[in-house]
């Protein structure tokens, strides 16, 4: 196995866990609506999230914060400015997805949100990315996918489901900016300027609009743990690491599995339960995973492969 090919290999492994981590922390996002405001709670955990990556900074890459002292191209003021834009556009989604889990199942929103996977090829369109017949036919499976699972038999969607649906589209956007800026800057970095940035908009928000007491932040402490270290903390910082190596398109149909752990999640803690439709949704997701993974390579295989008379 070559190097390029062990580094998308495990490029594609680690966005897989990223999206096992979000689709779980949504359990962890509907429990918290019970003791904390969305913006509040949002805010609290991206601004753990961004102390998790800064201890991994400091204990794993601390040349990185040189970062914040260049003035060559590159240097602080573009990480500065590409991590705030990130993260306000970050802000917006999160924010929606956390209104919108007020309305709506935990299976109706990770599967909605995941709705990415047939944006973002859509947007590389528009940016000229070069999106490949096996991302296609991969992401209309999924989007198929998604269909059985979020509309019922009489063609409805919950209130919230609309919620969900505008977080994908700011959501497409972000991870377009991320396979932009991730090669330009350090990752953890970019990460972490991300992080403070969606956490400090959210939390200025919550603190007009929302009740804020430290009893509050204490009864919701458990869930703002668990969606700020591991699913703000870890995961988006695989996101970001990952994709220096992965088109976004091709990411996207990676990241759209967490609609699957999230219905999978919301089963086996809070008792949803999944009909056949929801299980045949599930499998098309699956489905278009596979795809989007064998058919390029297949395809790359018998390009190399002699042709012989």
């Amino acid at each position: 196995m070559n190097p390029d090919t062990r580094q998308h290999l495990r490029a594609n492994v680690l966005m897989l866990i990223a999206a096992m981590i979000w689709g779980s922390a949504f359990v962890a996002q509907r429990l918290s609506l019970d003791t904390i405001g969305p913006f509040l709670f949002t805010g609290l955990r991206f601004l753990l999230g961004a102390l998790v990556v800064l201890t991994m900074i400091v204990c794993v890459r601390r040349p990185a914060l040189a970062e914040l002292t260049k003035r060559a191209p590159g240097g602080a003021r573009e990480l500065l400015g590409a991590g705030g834009l990130l993260g306000v556009v970050l802000a917006v989604s999160i924010s929606l997805q956390q209104i919108g889990l007020q309305y709506t199942k935990i299976a109706n929103a990770g599967f909605i949100s995941s709705l990415y996977v047939v944006i973002v090829p859509l947007l590389g369109v528009l940016f000229r990315h070069r999106t490949g017949l096996g991302t296609w036919l991969g992401a209309l499976l999924a989007a198929v996918g998604m269909y059985f699972l979020s509309v019922d038999e009489h063609f409805s969607m919950l209130y919230g489901d609309w919620y969900q649906l505008a977080g994908a589209l700011v959501i497409s956007a972000q991870m377009m900016l991320v396979g932009r800026f991730a090669a330009r800057h350090d990752t953890l970095m970019l990460a972490l300027v991300q992080f403070v940035t969606c956490g400090l908009v959210c939390l200025a928000i919550g603190v007009v609009v929302e009740p804020v007491s430290a009893e509050v932040i204490a009864r919701a402490a458990p869930t703002i743990a668990y969606g700020g270290a591991l699913s703000v903390g870890v995961a988006y910082t695989i996101q970001v690491v990952a994709q220096r190596y992965a088109a976004p398109s091709h990411a996207a149909v990676i990241f759209s599995m967490e609609g699957v752990f999230a219905a999978f999640a919301g089963w086996l803690v809070l008792g949803e339960t999944l009909t056949a439709r929801a299980l045949f949704g599930c499998a098309l997701m699956l489905a278009g995973l596979i795809v989007c993974q064998v058919l390029p390579g297949w395809k790359r295989a018998r390009q190399r492969t002699p042709q012989t008379s």
